[in-house]
């Protein structure tokens, strides 16, 4: 079944294929990366669940980051395009140094740095945390290469309102060295996850991967620069969906346009298929 990306709910709960055609997508991509791709997505959706019709949408995003924040820039430029359709109103880093909290000076965002201080409790750097957001007031927070493990109490508070984008397919390779990993057990396929965040690492529901397969003489090096593209592609995406309230966690489902996803919507790299 073809149709542009913003006709997913019209998928049938049968897998559905669907072609990114629109001139519009295509140059999102191109504008984005700098190069056409063709993009194929796949979802699983069940039925629609009436009582499960997507709330209001998100205005505010607050962006956690640690370093380069090349994914925090892909959101700022999605932003700015007007493909958001929320504000960041803030980037918090817990390294001062980090590259991002310059990204989001020059996009005129505030741009805070909470460091840890030394023999601080997890739930002491958290609650600080949660302290500096609430007068922020985000409707969605976003982890976007921030390399803290947050509590079960602030993981709690803001329940349903975090994604993290994962350097790898999972639930394969939670945790660090994900493309020595991945090279090291011969795997055919490598990628990019966005996902709720829940207390156990890397672990809550995906919502969106990006796949590429692995080339003979890939390296760790050259694998980190492919997923990156796809990572500046499907953050974004999911970042708009929740922000235009087409997607929530219920339950422990990923709902998407009031339809619980059975596996997460797919995007492969130009020249792959699912």
């Amino acid at each position: 079944m073809a149709a542009s990306l913003g006709a997913i709910h019209a998928a049938t709960a049968a897998k559905a294929t669907t072609e990114l055609r629109s001139n519009e997508d295509k140059s999102r991509i191109l504008n984005a990366h700098h190069e056409t791709r063709s993009l194929i997505i796949a979802a699983n959706l069940e039925p629609p669940v009436a009582s499960h019709v997507m709330t209001g949408p998100a205005t505010r995003i607050a962006v956690l980051i640690s370093g380069e924040g090349s994914n925090l820039q892909a959101l700022i430029d999605a932003a700015q395009a007007e493909r958001l359709g929320a504000d960041i109103v803030a980037v918090v880093s817990n390294r001062s140094a980090a590259r991002g909290l310059e990204r989001a000076r020059a996009a005129g965002i505030a741009a805070l740095h909470l460091a840890a201080v030394r023999g601080q409790e997890r739930s002491e750097y958290d609650a600080a945390l949660a302290a500096l957001l609430a007068p922020l007031d985000p409707q969605l927070l976003v982890l976007a290469g921030f390399m803290r493990i947050l509590g079960p109490r602030f993981i709690k508070q803001f329940a349903g309102r975090m994604l993290n984008i994962h350097p790898s397919l999972l639930p394969k390779y939670p945790g660090l060295d994900t493309h020595r990993r991945v090279l090291e057990a011969q795997d055919e396929w490598h990628g990019a996850t966005v996902h709720f965040v829940t207390e156990e690492l890397d672990a809550g529901p995906a919502i969106l991967q990006y796949r590429l397969r692995v080339r003979p003489g890939d390296t760790p090096e050259s694998l980190a620069r492919r997923v990156h593209v796809g990572e500046h592609i499907i953050l974004p995406h999911a970042a708009s969906w929740f922000a235009a309230g087409r997607l929530r966690l219920v339950e422990g489902s990923v709902m998407l346009d009031g339809r619980a996803l059975l596996a997460p919507v797919s995007i492969d790299e130009e020249g792959d298929s699912t």
